[in-house]
């Protein structure tokens, strides 16, 4: 399947540059002859990554001189009143919202917005993820004014749910609007009452355990990390809906919550061949698992077949390439920035989930490109 244009590598690349504050506004930006080097591309491929910045309003070309970015830096009282913050769990270390965050900032600064990485202006030194900073911030936002925050709720900890609560609730206490990002504070299948832009994971667990049916699979298991978000129980209520109606019998214990690198755990998958598919909740989980196969001797996808969620960058170059549900990230960042300046204007709207439709991204590990028996 075809991927995204090359030039958007570039232009993704200076985006998240010029956000993390390396090219600050007014600053040059590196010719064209030295972005087709850095990145092994002609240079009418760099121009049309300049191109879409320019149209964005991010930089301005100047004859004879180079490429600038837009704009003059904001009086401390203007960015004390257009500024949104970024509450982002582990950001730096989770492909899509790096993604994510880096179109972000490009389109707020579009609408006249700086945006906040975390307590920083630099997303590189936003690494602590601990509840106890997550608060921090939060405070650090009210003391700033911020216009208001995208927040991607706490995954993988104890009593996230209370935990995230408390962080939204400190913030639209103090009058800041909240956007969240991906997945909600509420278990699934509640809804919390504050505004969702992400992915519809429900039909995205359809979609993949469909294609795995159409492709001869009947024992297949979810597999997920303990305290994952309630993205993931919509991806497995999605993946059970397409067992039900193909009538497919399923084991008591086909979701495995655990760690697919402990030999124990991953027996508990492959022992017996009572499983011939397994739907990871995202693609990190898959490639840990595909290597935790290759190393106890099974091929993927001849004796199991693997699917996972995201498509992360590195999803095609795992030993075996990944099939996997794609996450738009330049779309969610639209979404989510047009749902925040709509809360600003109008903040007793009723809050909105605004889902987008999920995407299947077919390659080898899923075992479509098998030869017929």
């Amino acid at each position: 399947m075809q991927g995204p244009p090359r030039y958007r590598a570039v232009s993704s690349h200076l985006r998240r540059e010029i956000a993390a504050g390396r090219y600050p506004a007014g600053a040059r930006l590196p010719s064209e002859p030295e972005l087709a080097r850095q990145f092994k591309l002609s240079r009418p491929t760099v121009a049309r990554a300049f191109l879409e910045l320019q149209q964005e309003g991010l930089i301005e070309r100047r004859v004879g001189s180079g490429t600038y970015v837009r704009g003059e830096a904001p009086s401390v009282a203007a960015a004390s009143t257009r500024q949104l913050g970024l509450l982002i769990p582990g950001l730096g270390n989770t492909e899509i919202f790096e993604s994510i965050c880096g179109e972000l900032a490009s389109l707020a600064r579009v609408a006249d917005y700086s945006l906040l990485w975390g307590g920083s202006t630099d997303p590189r030194q936003d690494r602590d993820a601990s509840l106890g900073h997550a608060k921090e911030l939060c405070e650090h936002f009210i003391h700033r004014k911020v216009s208001g925050v995208f927040f991607a709720p706490y995954e993988l900890v104890p009593d996230k749910e209370s935990a995230n609560r408390g962080l939204a609730e400190m913030l639209r206490e103090a009058g800041i609007p909240v956007v969240l990002l991906d997945r909600d504070l509420s278990s699934f299948p509640n809804r919390s009452d504050f505004d969702l832009v992400g992915i519809d994971n429900m039909a995205g667990g359809y979609l993949v355990a469909e294609h795995l049916i159409r492709l001869g699979c009947h024992r297949i298991t979810f597999l997920a990390r303990a305290h994952s978000a309630p993205t993931v129980d919509a991806r497995i209520a999605g993946a059970r809906e397409a067992l039900v109606r193909h009538r497919i019998d399923t084991d008591p214990g086909w979701v495995k919550v655990g760690d697919p690198a402990e030999l124990r755990f991953l027996r508990s998958i492959t022992a017996g061949k009572r499983t011939d598919a397994v739907i990871c909740a995202n693609d990190h989980t898959a490639a840990i698992l595909l290597r935790s196969l290759e190393a106890s001797g099974l091929r993927v996808p001849r004796d199991i077949r693997v699917v996972g969620f995201d498509d992360v960058k590195y999803a095609t170059l795992l030993s075996v390439p990944l099939t996997t549900v794609h996450q738009p990230c330049r779309d969610i960042a639209v979404i989510a920035l047009r749902t925040m300046l709509e809360r600003i204007a109008q903040p007793t709207v009723r809050a909105r989930q605004i889902l987008l439709t999920p995407r299947l991204v077919v390659r080898e590990s899923c075992g479509a490109y098998l030869p017929k028996a």
